[in-house]
C-alpha cells in the first residue's frame, strides 16, 4: 500500500477527532483524569498507573471482545490493537498465527514464537514448541487484556512483547448471560456466563458450545470450552480457584495452490487437516496483604493438553521399478516395510493410482508450576517507589509420537485411511539414504526457573525510572523412546535487563523510553531437528540433533509519548492517543531451513530485525465511538543467508537463493491501518464498522523477494445491536462486507503429481504452465447473528 495514502487516512481521520474534541474543551474544562492502571508483571495483584510504564501498553475490555458480535479474543486483537496482524497460516479462524511487531503466537509446531501468552498469570504458551492455542481460550470469560511490548519480566519467548489475559470472577462479574448466534455456512452455538458473589465469595462459570460447517471443503470445526473460578475475597487477602476444560476439533485446510483456487476458491489441496485440542488447565491465584506497603502474590497451575493432528500429504514413496508389487523409499531401491518387517504391498497399481501419506501426530503433555512475587509500595526518602521480585518455577512433561500411514489419494484430493503404516527405524538404510525416519516418540522434559524483579521510583512527581531484570534457567531434556538419536540434555541460562523512565510532559502527555533484552530458548522440536545431514518431514517428525543451536536473544529500544484528553460529560478520557518507535534486533534467529517441499531443519540465521512505527487513537463521545490505529513493522534480514528453495523459480542450479541482509522477513505486511466507528441511532441501537487496510507481504519460500508479494487488502465489517428491552439483546455482524477475494498467507510449494484441478496433468514443478504458489484464502461475505438474554 502507497505509504502517502496512509498516512493521508491517518491524518484526515485524526484531525477530525481532534477538531470534534477541541470543539468539546472549549464548551467545558471538564473533571480530572482517570487514572488507568495495569498489571506490573504477568502476575494478577500487582497494580501500576500506565503513565509509569517506560513502554507501549494496549488494553482490551469484555466489552472489546463483544464489539463486533459473539465474544473473539483473536477478533478484537486483529481489529483493535496496533501491530497486530494474523496470518491464517492453517486457514481455520479459530486457530490463526497472531503476530505483533513481527513475532508470533501461533499454533503450529515449528514456527519461531516471539511472544509470551498468559492466563491469569500462568504462561501458556506449550512446552513441546512453545506454541499457543487460540481455540483454548473461552472468549466470553476474559475480563481484560493487557497487550505490552518488550520486558524481560514476561520471561521466555517475550521477544517482541506479551499477552496477559486475566479471567472473569464473581466478583468483577455478576449476572447471568445466555447467548444463542448462527450464521453463514452453518454456524451455530450457544454461550453462557453467570457470575454470583455473596460476602466474601463469589462464584463464576461460563461456556460455549460451536459447530460450523465452514465455507470451504471438509473445514468443519467443533468447539466445548468451559470455564469457572470460585473466589473468596477479603480486605487483607484473595483467592481464585479456576478451571478451563476444552475439548474441540477444527479441520482448517491450510493453503491451495492459486491455479485450484483460480477454479473455485472453496477447493483444498491434500487432506485431511484436522487438529484436536483438548485440555484441562488449573490455577490457584492468590494475594495476601502483609502490612500497609507489603504484599504476596502467588500462582500455582497445573496443566494437562493433548493434540492429535492428522495432515494428508503428497508422498515420495514410490512403486519398486525393479521389484513388483511393493512400495519403495524414495531412493527406489530400498523396500518399505511395515512394523512386522513386511513390505508394502503397492497399491498404486505401479502407478496407475496416485498414493499419498496421513502424517499424523500425538502429544500428551502435563504442565505444572507456580510463581511467588512480593511487592511493596513504600515510598523512599519521600519519594513514590514500587518494587516487586520473584521466582517462577515450571516444569512440563510431554510424550510426542508421529507416524506415516501410506493411502490413495481420491479425486477430491484427501488421502485414504489404510492399514499401511511405515516403519523406518532410524539408523536403518531407508532411514540413512532418505533421511525420514518413521515412526517418532520422544519424551521431553522442561524445566525452567526466573528469577527476577523490577522497580519503578518516581525521581519527581512527574519522573519515574524503571529498572528490571531476570534471570532464566532452561534445561529441556529428551530421551527417545526408539532409539538413541533422539537422547539429549540441553541447558540454556541467561540474564535479560531493561531500564527506561517514563515523564509527563504535562497533565494529558506522558513521554517514555526504554532499552529491555530478552531472550528464547530453541523448542525440544527444533532441537531434535537441527542436523543439515537428516532433515526432517516438518514439522513433525524428528531426526536426531547435534547440539549446535544457540537461545536468541532480542535487543530492543523503543520511545513514544501517549496522552488523553478530558471529557466534559463524565470522569474518563474522552480521547486518547499513543505514538511509538521501536527495534529489536535479533541475534542468532532461528528459522526452518527447507530442503525439499516436505522436509528441512533448524538452524541460527545470523541476525533480523523488526523495526516501526505504532500510533493510535480513540476518541468517545456520548452517542458516538471512533478509534484509528497505524502501524509500520519492517522486518528484514541483516545477514547474508544461502538458502534451499525447492519450489522457487528463482533458485540456482543447486536449489538455493542468496538473501541478502535487507531483504524482508515472509509473511509481515509492512503497513496496517484500522478505523473503526460505532453510532447510537437510538438509545437502544447503535451500529459500527471496522475498516481494515494491510499492505503486501511475501510468500514463505521466497526470502530473497524475487517473486511478486501477495498482494495487500482491504475489508469491511459492519455490527449493529438492538436492546428493545432491558433483558433482551439482538445483534448482527457481516464480514468482508464487499465479499474481497485475496490471501491471508502464501508458501511455495509443489501443485503436481497428483491431479489437482487447475494443474496441468503433466506438469513439473516449476516447469512450463506451473504455478509453485500456495495461498490461504479469505472467507468471502459472511453474516453472522444472534440474541442476548441478560437477567
Amino acid at each position: 500500500m502507497n505509504q502517502g495514502k496512509v498516512a493521508t487516512l491517518l491524518a484526515a481521520f485524526a484531525m477530525a477527532l481532534l477538531q470534534g474534541a477541541g470543539a468539546q474543551a472549549e464548551e467545558s474544562d471538564g473533571p480530572q483524569l482517570q487514572e488507568v492502571v495495569v498489571t506490573a508483571t504477568a502476575i494478577p495483584g500487582t497494580k501500576i498507573d500506565i503513565d509509569k510504564i517506560p513502554g507501549n501498553v494496549q488494553i482490551l475490555s469484555a466489552g472489546d471482545l463483544t464489539r463486533e458480535g459473539s465474544a473473539s479474543l483473536t477478533t478484537a486483537l486483529n481489529s483493535n490493537l496496533s501491530s497486530i496482524n494474523v496470518n491464517d497460516d492453517l486457514d481455520d479462524p479459530l486457530q490463526p498465527d497472531i503476530l505483533y511487531r513481527g513475532f508470533e503466537a501461533s499454533p503450529v509446531l515449528g514456527t519461531p514464537q516471539g511472544l509470551a501468552v498468559y492466563q491469569n498469570g500462568a504462561r501458556i504458551n506449550e512446552a513441546f514448541g512453545d506454541t499457543v492455542n487460540w481455540d483454548l481460550f473461552p472468549d466470553i470469560a476474559v475480563n481484560q487484556v493487557e497487550l505490552v511490548s518488550s520486558s524481560p519480566v514476561y520471561g521466555l519467548n517475550a521477544l517482541g512483547g506479551a499477552i496477559s489475559v486475566s479471567m472473569k470472577n464473581g466478583f468483577n462479574y455478576q449476572g447471568t448471560d445466555l447467548e444463542f448466534s448462527g450464521g453463514s455456512y452453518g454456524q451455530r452455538a450457544i454461550t453462557g456466563q453467570y457470575g454470583v458473589n455473596s460476602g466474601a465469595f463469589g462464584f463464576y462459570v461460563a461456556g460455549r458450545a460451536l459447530d460450523w460447517n465452514g465455507w470451504r471443503e471438509f473445514s468443519n470445526d467443533r468447539m466445548r470450552n468451559l470455564y469457572a473460578a470460585l473466589s473468596m475475597h477479603t480486605d487483607s487477602a484473595t483467592v481464585d480457584l479456576s478451571y478451563t476444560r476444552a475439548d474441540n476439533q477444527m479441520n482448517g485446510q491450510g493453503p491451495a495452490p492459486l491455479q485450484e483456487l483460480a477454479v473455485n476458491r472453496s477447493l483444498v489441496f491434500t487432506g485431511p487437516q484436522t487438529n484436536i485440542n483438548s485440555l484441562d488447565f488449573v490455577t490457584l491465584n492468590g494475594t495476601l496483604k502483609l502490612t500497609d506497603s507489603w504484599s504476596l502474590q502467588a500462582v500455582l497451575y497445573y496443566r494437562k493438553y493433548g493434540q492429535t493432528v492428522s495432515n494428508g500429504n503428497t508422498t515420495d514413496y514410490e512403486a519398486c521399478p525393479n521389484t513388483p508389487g511393493i512400495l519403495c523409499q524414495p531412493d527406489g531401491v530400498t523396500p518399505l516395510m511395515n512394523s512386522a518387517g513386511q513390505t508394502l504391498p503397492d497399491i498404486s497399481d505401479a502407478g496407475a493410482n496416485i498414493i499419498g501419506e496421513n502424517d499424523y501426530e500425538l502429544i500428551q503433555a502435563r504442565g505444572r508450576g507456580f510463581t511467588l512475587q512480593a511487592s511493596d509500595v513504600e515510598s523512599i526518602f519521600g519519594f513514590e517507589n514500587l518494587f516487586t521480585a520473584g521466582t517462577a518455577v515450571d516444569y512440563a512433561s510431554t510424550s510426542f509420537y508421529t507416524g506415516a500411514q501410506i493411502g490413495l489419494i481420491n479425486p477430491q484430493l484427501l488421502v485414504l485411511p489404510s492399514n499401511l503404516i511405515v516403519d523406518t527405524p532410524e539408523n536403518s538404510a531407508g532411514a540413512i539414504a532418505n533421511g525420514d525416519p518413521v515412526p517418532v516418540s520422544v519424551d521431553s522434559v522442561n524445566k525452567n526457573i526466573g528469577l527476577y524483579l523490577t522497580d519503578t521510583f518516581n525521581v519527581t512527581p512527574d519522573l519515574a525510572v524503571t529498572a528490571s531484570g531476570r534471570y532464566n534457567i532452561a534445561h529441556i531434556n529428551l530421551a527417545d523412546q526408539l532409539g538413541t538419536n533422539l537422547n539429549g540434555y540441553n541447558r540454556f541460562v541467561h540474564f535479560n535487563p531493561a531500564v527506561g523512565a517514563a515523564y509527563k510532559v504535562l497533565p494529558t502527555m506522558t513521554a517514555y523510553g526504554g532499552l529491555s533484552q530478552n531472550t528464547r530458548t530453541p523448542t525440544a522440536s527444533e532441537i531434535e531437528c537441527s542436523n543439515p545431514a537428516t532433515p526432517c518431514l516438518l514439522p513433525t517428525n524428528l531426526a536426531g540433533d547435534p547440539p549446535n543451536l544457540h537461545q536468541v536473544i532480542s535487543r530492543t529500544a523503543e520511545l513514544g509519548v501517549r496522552g488523553k484528553m478530558p471529557s466534559s460529560s463524565a470522569a474518563v478520557a474522552a480521547m486518547s492517543w499513543n505514538l511509538s518507535v521501536f527495534r529489536t534486533l535479533l541475534k542468532d534467529d532461528i528459522y526452518g531451513i527447507a530442503t525439499s517441499v516436505s522436509q528441512g531443519f533448524f538452524q541460527n540465521i545470523g541476525d533480523t530485525r523488526r523495526q516501526g512505527v505504532e500510533a493510535g487513537l480513540t476518541y468517545r463521545a456520548a452517542s458516538w465511538s471512533a478509534f484509528a490505529n497505524y502501524s509500520f513493522v519492517e522486518a528484514t534480514f541483516r545477514s547474508p543467508l544461502l538458502l534451499p528453495s525447492p519450489s522457487n523459480p528463482y533458485q540456482d542450479a543447486n536449489g538455493d537463493i542468496q538473501v541478502e541482509p535487507g531483504d524482508r522477513l515472509p509473511g509481515i505486511p509492512k503497513h496496517r491501518l484500522k478505523l473503526g466507528l460505532d453510532y447510537k441511532i437510538l438509545p437502544a441501537w447503535t451500529v459500527g464498522a471496522t475498516v481494515n487496510v494491510v499492505s503486501s507481504f511475501f510468500y514463505v519460500g521466497d526470502e530473497s523477494n524475487r517473486l511478486a508479494p501477495i498482494p495487500g487488502f482491504t475489508t469491511v465489517n459492519l455490527h449493529s445491536t438492538y436492546k428493545p428491552v432491558s433483558h433482551l439483546e439482538l445483534f448482527a455482524t457481516v464480514n468482508n462486507l464487499f465479499n474481497r477475494k485475496y490471501g491471508t498467507w502464501g508458501i511455495l510449494s509443489d501443485p503436481t503429481g497428483i491431479n489437482g484441478p487447475g494443474i496441468p496433468p503433466d506438469g513439473v514443478t516449476n516447469g512450463p504452465g506451473v504455478d509453485n504458489r500456495f495461498l490461504s484464502p479469505s472467507a468471502p461475505f459472511e453474516a453472522f447473528g444472534g440474541v442476548r438474554i441478560l437477567f
